[in-house]
């Protein structure tokens, strides 16, 4: 569904909250301001008379580490009186594919529900159980179109629409940056919640952008949505410079740098390797049982802008080939500034599959989920190289470039 550019004008506000002094000082020094910290600046005037829901994780901080709902919960301008934990949960104790359930907050006493692979009608119903009407979104994203905090996002926009209420989504900075979109686009038949709608692999864009997008181009019927901007915060920004503190999204998103090759390198979960869970660098090694220093030297050769390979060694602690020692590849990014994720993470797969007669896909073909389509695995499998498999992309891919135009909030 494609809302006119007046009705997308209609059904999403950027809040217009009053500049301050602080916002001003963002402004001169690129230190981003969040969402967070300006709604609070304003009194929360955006949140005033509403019973208060937020959609959270241990991201939602403010620049001194509180947390958000820590700070909401006390402040009497606030009437909050529930949570919602997205995927690993609300105060992050779970790991990939699970989360806390219900339960009430021990430090807050405030009740927290779970929204994790809830859509549609049921997670309607949890909203309405809870007693909201308002929801509010504060969650770091990576940048990645499979990282389900996005796709969390849209079934509280489309739940919310279901239930009746309003959304305000607080945003946050792209910690990899919001240059430019990269790598193929879902096609509608490999929709999951690793990817709800078609937009690219490393989508470019901010959450407060998507939700934008999300109202404008992909909801049954928009949403009564508010978005607080930042200030200070620059496309080609990369997260070390904001001054914010980095609080890993996920368990096994440890640091910015996991996030910077994420995009590319999640693709392993669609193979037998191992993608470095369990270790302290996951996503940057990559390996398996009976790889060797050939798979290094392979995509050494191929000359990947911005990164060099060392062949490396480690034990995973848990996840694929816990306890064993396996070979492979570190990512080391020199120049981030010309490092494109998902190419290397294609060449990475283009060079794995050659220099290793044991490689394969996983049997359900998650490969297929995390691409958006079958194309990219049938290529490999014909013997196409990194070239081959990029420019099939390079159509669709132009195409969301320019609809991504429209929701951009930040020059």
């Amino acid at each position: 569904m494609r809302l006119s550019r007046r009705g997308l004008l209609a059904a999403t506000a950027v809040a217009s909250l009053p500049a301050s002094g602080a916002d001003a000082a963002a402004e001169r020094h690129g230190r981003p301001r969040t969402g967070f910290e300006r709604l609070a600046d304003d009194g929360y005037a955006l949140l005033h008379g509403a019973r208060v829901g937020v959609v959270t994780n241990p991201t939602g901080v403010t620049r001194d580490v509180r947390h958000v709902v820590d700070v909401m919960h006390a402040d009497p301008r606030v009437r909050l009186t529930a949570v919602f934990g997205p995927e690993h949960g609300f105060r992050g104790t779970a790991q990939a594919g699970g989360s806390e359930g219900r339960y009430d907050d021990p430090a807050t006493g405030l009740p927290v529900y779970d929204t994790y692979l809830k859509s549609g009608r049921p997670l309607a119903d949890v909203f309405a159980a809870s007693g909201v009407d308002t929801v509010v979104f504060d969650v770091q994203d990576v940048g990645a179109r499979f990282y389900t905090y996005i796709w969390t996002l849209y079934d509280c926009m489309a739940a919310a629409r279901l239930a009746g209420l309003r959304c305000v989504v607080l945003d946050r900075p792209n910690p990899v940056t919001g240059r430019a979109a990269l790598g193929p686009v879902l096609r509608p038949e490999y929709a999951s919640f690793v990817g709800r709608r078609p937009i690219a692999q490393a989508h470019g864009m901010t959450v407060a952008e998507l939700a934008r997008l999300f109202n404008g181009e992909f909801l049954e019927a928009p949403v009564e949505l508010d978005t607080v901007e930042m200030t200070g915060w620059r496309r080609s920004q990369w997260y070390d410079a904001s001054g914010l503190p980095w609080v890993p999204p996920s368990p096994n998103m440890p640091t910015p740098d996991t996030a910077l090759v994420y995009a590319g390198t999640c693709l392993f979960e669609g193979t037998n390797l191992s993608e470095g869970r369990g270790t302290t660098r996951p996503f940057e090694l990559l390996g398996a049982e009976g790889i060797d220093g050939r798979w290094a030297a392979a995509v050494n050769g191929l000359e990947l802008p911005g990164a060099d390979f060392r062949e490396a060694y480690f034990t995973p602690s848990f996840s694929t080939f816990q306890g064993r020692t396996v070979g492979g590849v570190q990512i080391h990014v020199r120049d981030r500034d010309a490092f494109d994720p998902v190419r290397t993470g294609v060449a990475l797969l283009v060079t794995a599959k050659r220099v290793w007669s044991g490689f394969a896909w996983r049997p359900d073909h998650w490969i297929d989920r995390l691409t958006g389509s079958a194309r990219v695995r049938t290529a490999i499998d014909a013997g196409a190289g990194v070239d081959e498999v990029v420019a099939d992309w390079q159509e669709e891919l132009a195409a969301f470039r320019r609809l991504r135009k429209e929701y951009l909030l930040y020059g």
